[in-house]
């Protein structure tokens, strides 16, 4: 089975917004995700700014990479993701992927 941080999204306006069902499936492989009506959230939390900051970079790498942008909201040592797929309207792969390539991120 291929790992979501293995996967590429969608190009835009591909990805169609996924069923309660398989949004459950994909939240259950991932560390921490939750679901807030239609997107899914989770706080990664560090030791300083200069840690946070490294990391809100590095996820803007992997999101220009990727081509699929979270809102992100920042503090002295915790940011706050959110994805959904405007497009969409709703939680599609595309943000699952994104949001398991941070998880592989945040784990290194």
């Amino acid at each position: 089975m291929i790992k979501l941080s293995d996967m590429k999204c969608s190009a835009g306006g591909q990805a169609k917004a996924l069923n309660d069902a398989d949004i459950a499936s994909h939240l259950a492989v991932l560390t921490s995700w939750k679901r807030e009506k239609n997107e899914i959230v989770k706080t990664f939390t560090f030791k300083n700014y200069h840690e946070t900051m490294a990391f809100v970079n590095a996820s803007a790498w992997i999101s220009h990479r990727e081509d699929h942008h979270p809102d992100i909201g920042l503090h002295y040592n915790r940011c706050v993701v959110h994805y959904a797929t405007h497009d969409a309207g709703g939680i599609t792969l595309n943000d699952f992927i994104c949001a398991a390539k941070l998880d592989q991120l945040f784990a290194q």
